[in-house]
């Protein structure tokens, strides 16, 4: 049997926890497996995710649940499932064939829907993976008509996430509104320092003795939206800036890995520009 998880974000007030499992143990007799909660301080805003086990009626249990939180709050239902995902690649490998060989081992809580790339560079790389592979170039088309043969493609396999495993082409905001809070991007430097194009060589030009990566949800903000996951490793003066870009891949491709277990995993809230994590 699957287990279930509830997310829920409201205006916070005393005996929330205390309504929620009071519903799942008295009316259900479901079985709690884990439980998280969080309050944000300065808004004032309760985040809870509880996982649990057992037989209920869905649109019963929703109903009861809003009927006795506050009126503003979102809940989220779903079950412990593999989440389906499109990925964008451009030329770089090492982040999409890390998430293929997880994928292909099962450990990645997802099925990779397809890849699709700009160039056909990684054809043959994702083929070897069995899995679907479409080359959509940009040249000698617009920007909108390339992204919308994109969009066209992606919608075909109805992705939960697109992830950008080093898609190296910002995406409109007419793009990102299909898909709020739904694409995730691996961005070489540890956000906000050197965000858009170069991030190694500016570092390099900074003398940085730390070098890093972030995954972050895609906004309409270039490299602004809200941070997943981060990490760095140290650096110094006798690093180039290629040495900085060798050393940053294997940070990068584990920061996205992380951000994508955090997330299809339901252990992530977005609210307002940041996320809340239940690690």
């Amino acid at each position: 049997m699957l287990s279930n998880i509830l997310l829920i974000n409201c205006p916070d007030q005393r005996g929330l926890v205390f309504k929620v499992t009071s519903i799942l143990y008295n009316k259900y007799a479901l079985n709690v497996i884990r439980n998280d909660e969080f309050v944000e301080r300065n808004f004032n805003h309760f985040f809870m995710r509880t996982e649990f086990s057992g037989e209920f009626d869905r649109e019963e249990l929703l109903k009861e649940l809003y009927e006795v939180l506050p009126e503003d709050v979102e809940i989220k239902l779903t079950d412990k499932r593999k989440k389906d995902i499109v990925l964008l690649a451009t030329k770089e490998h090492h982040c999409l064939s890390d998430l293929l060989i997880r994928h292909a081992f099962n450990e990645l809580n997802a099925n990779i829907r397809c890849v699709i790339s700009n160039y056909d560079v990684l054809e043959e790389l994702t083929k070897k993976f069995d899995v679907p592979f479409h080359f959509i170039s940009h040249e000698g088309m617009s920007r909108e008509a390339h992204e919308a043969a994109i969009l066209q493609t992606v919608q075909q396999y109805t992705p939960e996430f697109v992830v950008l495993a080093k898609y190296m082409r910002i995406l409109s905001g007419d793009f990102v509104s299909h898909f709020t809070n739904r694409i995730i991007n691996i961005h070489h430097s540890f956000l906000p320092a050197f965000v858009g194009a170069n991030p190694y060589a500016q570092a390099y030009e900074r003398g940085v003795k730390i070098i890093g990566a972030t995954a972050h949800f895609v906004n309409n903000d270039l490299d602004q939206g809200p941070i997943i996951a981060q990490s760095v490793i140290p650096v110094d003066h006798t690093h180039s800036a290629r040495e900085m870009a060798q050393a940053g891949r294997d940070v990068e491709k584990n920061v996205l890995a992380k951000s994508l277990r955090l997330v299809l995993n339901e252990q992530v809230f977005v609210y307002r520009n940041k996320t809340i994590l239940f690690e």
